[in-house]
């Protein structure tokens, strides 16, 4: 799947991921009350909205992006019927060719380790036939319980040739809280990142690993070493355009051959039509200004790395 996600990085100029983390505050009125009229103002009338409003993002965009980003948060505030939205936005995405990186940020270990492995990556076989439950193609990790809490998983990616993004400098402020601390002469973040390369050579691609890294965009010096420390390890970096991250503080997280990272932008493009610059779209054609955000954010990339 890394290499597919390349290919298609490498097809369209665009290290782009949509992150689909839908807000009811971000669904327009139209798209929530014809949901509400449907099936109620409850929680199945909810999670039909975001289902309609994803939809509607994914069909403007995903000629234009590799993959898509679901936060599964976002779909379990709405209980059993957010998550059945959360399955149908998975299945769609891959319908329309989208590499699919689960956003669970798991990190458990043992039997439970492998559970969540087979849920959202592998297989369960029930009476002799096999059944998929989420079937993203990536999902991100939390390593803070170590190879006990990565090592299922790596297992379940090499049988289905799937992969993973492990966290390893979030973009949030307090971040430093542990990752800056110092273990010996070099921060925790570092010792990770390590860590975190070396499972990877367990499991490569043609060129990188299927073992990724999450590094946020708001710290550029970080990711400037971290890029150097793992060579063959993708990058995901949150943190562009709400968060802070600028584009010209992204271009060392790739490698010199153009590839090694991709862009997480979620608000900044789902809900670009409340944004200034996009008012002119309006409710009614919101998925047109996600389209304009995705074609902007390309280009405002594209122009930072022609700068370098």
């Amino acid at each position: 799947m890394i290499n597919k996600l390349i290919g298609k990085i490498e097809k369209l100029s665009a290290p782009i991921v949509v992150g689909l983390d839908p807000m009811l505050d971000y669904i327009p009125q139209h798209i929530l009350q014809k949901a509400y009229s449907e099936k109620g103002e409850n929680l199945e009338g909810a999670a039909e909205a975001i289902w309609q409003y994803n939809k509607g993002i994914v069909d403007a965009t995903y000629d234009l992006i590799p993959a898509v980003k679901p936060q599964i948060a976002m779909y379990e505030q709405f209980g059993i019927e957010g998550m059945k939205a959360f399955k149908k936005t998975v299945e769609y995405c891959k319908e329309k060719d989208l590499v699919v990186i689960g956003d669970i940020k798991r990190g458990d270990i043992g039997s439970t380790s492998a559970a969540y492995a087979i849920g959202h990556l592998g297989k369960v076989n029930i009476g002799g036939k096999d059944y998929r439950g989420f079937d993203e193609d990536f999902v991100t990790l939390n390593p803070y319980m170590g190879s006990d809490a990565v090592n299922p998983f790596l297992e379940v990616c090499k049988e289905e040739k799937k992969g993973l993004f492990i966290l390893v400098k979030t973009s949030n402020p307090s971040s430093g809280d542990f990752q800056d601390q110092l273990i010996g002469d070099r921060p925790l973040y570092e010792l990770v990142g390590k860590k975190v390369a070396e499972w990877g050579e367990q499991h490569m691609g043609s060129s990188y690993s299927y073992v990724g890294a999450v590094v946020g965009a708001t710290y550029p010096a970080m990711g400037k070493l971290l890029r150097e420390l793992m060579p063959k390890t993708y990058i995901l970096v949150p943190g562009y355009g709400a968060q802070g991250g600028k584009a010209e503080d992204l271009v060392h997280y790739f490698n010199k051959d153009g590839l090694g990272a991709i862009v997480n932008s979620s608000r900044g493009i789902i809900a670009a039509y409340k944004l200034k610059g996009y008012e002119r779209f309006g409710e009614q054609a919101y998925a047109d200004a996600s389209r304009q955000a995705v074609i902007d954010m390309t280009e405002d990339l594209k122009q930072a790395w022609q700068r370098k």
